[in-house]
């Protein structure tokens, strides 16, 4: 008896989504909003409303779960959405903690309905799990974090964060959209929730808006989740849905080459004249680096940043005087993007002014080197 398929082979397949009328190796697009009763008024096939989910959803959210080795996923319009979702969920006047440090429009969401009183919420630093256990308190409903953090990749220890919020019955929330689950599977390590932003490495190709969520369990939570989702419309159109899909398939490929380059480059500019600091958790002096072997099994991810010595003017320069490096937002996308991330941000963020923050992508390292050595000149 052949052993059971790796995540990978069912991943590069699409969970063997042959289509069983035509023979398509690919899996057929499903746009249709409505479906068909027959004379007994009954539904035809499963579907009769497309909002919830449609077949092609429904194909995409099974391998979804696969990879994250969980009994439900669901496919949103957008991470956003999938992040409103959850917070949508906190009971009024919940309490939750999230991280100091983050992606700005999900702490931008959550200081929004703290403002409206709709949660009372705390702040921690990422990483500082003494500060998290000290904000932890029995009507901590949501404890949110994100690993690696954006945008100076500190590494969270997701399964002592586990722990710390289980122990006062919180939910346990990680955005781990630049650790998708090729590489580090946050549910096996405690995680109740984990949400990611589908727009960046699982679709991989900046060619899609969308959000994903994977439970550990399905229970009172997730309910609650799906018929927020469901209510609100907020899913992904169809082609959306079958682009990400086909982007899953090269994920493993597309990740491992991505750390590697990325690893390449943040070693090479170590000690580089004109930048103070390379931000990188597989570099072996980050600090967040032993906790990041243990969570990451397959690379550190293709996100890294530089402080530059020149402060905010010498990182707009450098932002702005890459050839190969396309200045723009977003990440996980096969070609590489440069950002001067604190004017993205706005003047509260917490990110210092000297921070360029680099998305690794598929060309040449060498070139990519090359090119911010060029720039930094």
């Amino acid at each position: 008896m052949p052993n059971a398929p790796t995540r990978t082979t069912l991943t590069v397949q699409a969970m063997h989504a042959i289509d069983q009328m035509t023979g398509a190796v690919i899996p057929p697009i499903h746009p249709a909003t409505t479906y068909a009763r027959g004379a007994d008024n009954q539904l035809i096939g499963e579907q009769d409303y497309r909002r919830p989910s449609g077949p092609t959803e429904k194909q995409a959210a099974k391998v979804l779960a696969m990879l994250e080795g969980a009994p439900d996923a669901r496919l949103f319009s957008s991470g956003m959405a999938a992040i409103a979702a959850v917070i949508e969920s906190v009971p009024t006047g919940g309490h939750v903690i999230a991280q100091t440090e983050m992606y700005y429009g999900a702490k931008l969401l959550l200081q929004r309905a703290a403002a409206k009183q709709r949660i009372r919420l705390d702040l921690v630093a990422p990483g500082d799990l003494d500060a998290l256990a000290a904000a932890a308190r029995p009507d901590t409903d949501l404890v949110w974090i994100e690993s690696p953090a954006n945008p100076s990749w500190a590494v969270v220890d997701i399964a002592r964060a586990a722990e710390i919020a289980h122990a006062v019955g919180a939910t346990l929330g990680v955005d781990s959209t630049c650790a998708p689950p090729c590489t580090t599977q946050a549910l096996a390590l405690g995680a109740d929730i984990v949400m990611h932003s589908a727009t960046k490495y699982l679709n991989g190709h900046s060619d899609v808006l969308a959000g994903v969520l994977a439970t550990r369990e399905v229970n009172d939570r997730w309910a609650e989740i799906g018929e927020i989702h469901s209510k609100t419309g907020a899913v992904p159109g169809a082609f959306e849905t079958w682009l990400l899909m086909r982007g899953l398939r090269t994920l493993w490929v597309r990740f491992e080459r991505q750390s590697a380059s990325a690893l390449m480059v943040a070693q090479a500019l170590l000690g580089e004249a004109g930048i103070d600091a390379v931000l990188y958790p597989g570099l072996a002096d980050h600090p967040g680096h032993a906790i990041a072997a243990r969570q990451m099994s397959n690379g550190f991810g293709g996100m890294l940043s530089l402080r530059l010595s020149g402060g905010h003017a010498a990182a707009a320069r450098l932002a702005a005087s890459t050839r190969l490096f396309t200045q723009a937002t977003s990440l996980g996308g096969v070609e590489s993007l440069i950002e001067h991330r604190k004017p993205i941000e706005g003047p509260d963020s917490p990110t210092p002014d000297d921070l360029v923050r680099l998305s690794v992508g598929l060309e040449d390292p060498q070139d990519l080197l090359a090119d911010l050595r060029a720039a930094l000149s």
